[in-house]
């Protein structure tokens, strides 16, 4: 069943993760909830991404192969500050010293692996209010 968005356009959020299965789970439950979705399987991808159109919201794996969540972080902050402000960033590793220190810095919320369908709406909705403000 699909659960309308509050907006008449559909917001966008780009899926970054290099999982498969964990992709789809993304996709599948956002597109339920009426968000446009788009997926990359690491930094690269997404940076092309960026280019080609315009993205309300990021959701970044931060352990990729190529180019990982921090180093895509990094460059999107060079190239547009503002698009760096809309990243949630998910894990399903322990969270070593240096990644907490850049959590703390980006302010970024993390949604961390295993998720439910509920925490990953939820995470999603408030920070799209949150940068609605």
């Amino acid at each position: 069943m699909r659960n309308s968005n509050t907006n008449a356009e559909a917001k966008r959020i780009l899926v970054v993760e290099d999982e498969l299965s964990i992709r789809r789970v993304f996709s599948e439950t956002l597109t339920s909830e009426g968000f446009e979705v788009h997926v990359a399987a690491n930094g690269v991808q997404a940076e092309s991404k960026l280019n080609e159109r315009d993205y309300d919201l990021f959701i970044i794996d931060i352990k990729m192969p190529e180019m990982n969540g921090m180093e895509l972080y990094e460059e999107m902050d060079k190239k547009c500050s503002e698009l760096a402000d809309h990243t949630v960033f998910t894990s399903g590793d322990v969270i070593g010293e240096e990644t907490e220190l850049f959590l703390r810095k980006t302010g970024a919320p993390l949604l961390a692996k295993p998720f439910n369908s509920d925490e990953l709406i939820t995470i999603v909705k408030e920070t799209l209010r949150r940068i609605e403000k």
